[in-house]
């Protein structure tokens, strides 16, 4: 019989190879920042207002700040719809993406858009970026009360719905504590002023931080 010993020690080296090759690839990913994508719309955008004190700027800079080696990219559109958004998905959201925060709707309920409408262009949203491995955040809205009871219980429970069907981190209304208050918004009374944005990103923190942990778990 011939001697296997030289066999079973390349075979030996090949593995050890490999391990080392995969824990090097993990290093160098664990090394980069997560590469976050802002999706939204005017809100996100940061409508008449410096790019430096639009969210995802503000947002990445808060972040850092924390610790978090991250780069948040600015994907806002102003005027988008969900449905928009779902049209300009690919190009918006390109590959080696880590995750997308996905704020869009806004513009859906103060044009009267059928709510159902809305939740399907989300959840194709959502699952589209599923079906790429790309995780989702959702920053949800909360329709304006002259809208009427009816079609403020069917708006708002898109965002909660999508979260829980697909298991998503939610944060439920991306103007929470800035909606309706002057000294935090442009004289438009719609779009946050830097200090509303400033506002914005101190509430979501924390969501946006659980959702950093599900892409990267800590140790």
């Amino acid at each position: 019989m011939q001697n296997r010993k030289p066999l079973r020690t390349l075979v030996a080296i090949l593995v050890l190879l490999a391990g080392w090759l995969g824990l090097l690839a993990a290093a160098r990913a664990e090394s980069r920042p997560i590469r976050i994508v802002a999706f939204g719309d005017s809100l996100m955008a940061g409508y008449g207002i410096a790019e430096a004190a639009a969210f995802p700027a503000v947002l990445e800079r808060a972040l850092r700040q924390r610790g978090h080696d991250v780069a948040v990219v600015n994907a806002g559109v102003s005027g988008d719809t969900a449905s928009g958004g779902l049209g300009r998905l690919d190009w918006s959201v390109p590959d080696g993406v880590d995750g997308v925060i996905l704020e869009l709707g806004a513009n859906d309920m103060l044009r009267g858009v059928d709510p159902e409408v809305t939740r399907a262009a989300l959840d194709a949203i959502v699952r589209r970026l599923g079906e790429r491995g790309v995780p989702v955040m959702l920053a949800g809205m909360v329709a304006a009360p002259n809208l009427g009871a009816a079609f403020a219980e069917r708006f708002d429970a898109i965002y909660r719905d999508l979260a829980r069907t697909y298991g998503l981190v939610l944060y439920p209304f991306f103007l929470e504590g800035v909606a309706d208050d002057p000294n935090l918004n442009l004289s438009d009374g719609l779009h946050p002023s830097p200090t509303g944005v400033a506002r914005i990103v101190e509430g979501i923190l924390p969501s946006v931080e659980t959702f950093l942990r599900r892409i990267r778990p800590e140790g």
